[in-house]
């Protein structure tokens, strides 16, 4: 071991060499950090730090002790191709003996362990370990990534070697299957990252954005999340509360529109709930638009000159008035709302839209039987008229 701590490099006097791999390998692990230790020890780092195993072979041999309760370690992540970028972590310690429980303690661990093959190391690294075979320089310690990230670790064969199984599969009522023998457990550095990060959202109700400790949410969603149901619920969830404040903003705007021209609502009469003749005073001499008819086209509310704004605007005025007789071009023009979701962002789509649409699905439909918007809708022209009222309206 003298021998091995002055040099780097463990040999067995006595023994042939066909039969020395396994004494030079019993010395090596009373001095070193080996390359089979490689497997539990990144393992660790995983499930610590939840950072992916790419950033964790690129750990850093420099660090900053704070205090003596967490250390402060410059991380780099490196993919594929020139880009890199840098980002500074702190690391909680722990308590003395508890140095596998913690990132900090972990990584001021295996700095103190990995630290007499370090010696041997130009440039130094934070990876440090004893490989059975010397390299093209002689060396037997050194850093296993320095090369390739990858350094053929191969997590099946020490899953094998360990004789490490995963559970048994659940049987009907949650209870585990006995007699179904066990099989070898399925580790990869990304499952694991995986299992991390499930976990993680789980603890914290599936709320992605406390979850995210080493990614970004939009990161550890595709990457990671994107099969976990409680995840996927807490998704669902964001988007149809993001889904109920954009609606209700948009017939916000319809509303505040129609008070500015002296209603405090649309002008909807059903001829089966009122008298025609009823139905016929508040139409008066009104003359029809594209989707409604207007009660006085010569005084706009606002204005109180001609009218010359857009159809679409119908539905945020006071002249505006609709009857049963609408209902089938409102059912179409809904139809042609619908279909421009899929040419036009989201955004893009509710700016534009919004309003309208919440103001007929809100103020209109609601007046009307669900009979008579189930026969509307059945009887709805082709032609929206959309397009005619929206002359410059053009499809991306």
């Amino acid at each position: 071991m003298d021998t091995a701590l002055r040099t780097g490099r463990v040999t067995v006097e006595g023994i042939s060499v066909p039969h020395w791999a396994g004494p030079r390998r019993s010395i090596a692990e009373q001095v070193f950090v080996t390359r089979e230790d490689l497997y539990p020890l990144l393992a660790l780092f995983i499930l610590t730090t939840g950072w992916n195993l790419e950033v964790i072979k690129e750990l850093p041999v420099s660090y900053r002790l704070l205090e003596g309760r967490a250390v402060e370690v410059d991380v780099l992540k490196r993919r594929r191709g020139p880009g890199r970028w840098h980002n500074t972590v702190t690391w909680e310690i722990g308590v003395r003996g508890q140095e596998l429980h913690t990132p900090g303690g972990l990584y001021l661990l295996l700095h103190r362990l990995m630290a007499p093959a370090r010696r041997f190391l130009d440039p130094s690294s934070f990876w440090a370990v004893w490989h059975q075979s010397a390299d093209e320089n002689g060396r037997e310690c050194r850093n296993p990534f320095a090369k390739d990230l990858s350094a053929s670790l191969k997590w099946g064969l020490w899953v094998e070697r360990h004789q490490l199984t995963a559970d048994s599969p659940e049987g009907h009522g949650g209870m585990r299957e006995p007699e179904d023998a066990p099989q070898p457990l399925r580790l990869t550095a990304n499952r694991l990252k995986t299992s991390v990060d499930v976990r993680r959202t789980r603890q914290l109700g599936g709320h992605l954005p406390s979850a995210a400790r080493s990614n970004s949410t939009r990161v550890l969603f595709r990457n990671y999340l994107s099969g976990d149901q409680t995840t996927v619920d807490w998704a669902r969830e964001v988007v149809s509360d993001a889904l109920v404040d954009v609606e209700r903003a948009a017939y916000e705007s319809h509303r505040r529109a129609l008070t500015r021209t002296g209603r405090t609502e649309l002008q909807v009469l059903p001829q089966t709930r009122r008298p025609e003749t009823e139905v016929e005073a508040n139409l008066g001499d009104s003359s029809p638009t594209a989707w409604t008819s207007c009660s006085d086209h010569e005084h706009h509310p606002l204005t109180g000159r001609r009218c010359n704004v857009s159809f679409m605007d119908c539905f945020h005025c006071g002249n505006s008035v609709i009857t049963s007789d609408h209902l089938p071009r409102l059912m179409s023009l809904l139809d042609a709302l619908e279909e421009r979701r899929s040419k036009l962002s989201d955004a893009d789509w509710w700016k534009r839209y919004g309003s309208v649409w919440t103001a007929i699905r809100n103020d209109v439909l609601p007046k009307f039987s669900a009979a008579e918007v189930a026969a509307a809708h059945a009887q709805r022209p082709g032609d929206s008229l959309l397009d005619l009222v929206e002359p410059r309206w053009e499809q991306p």
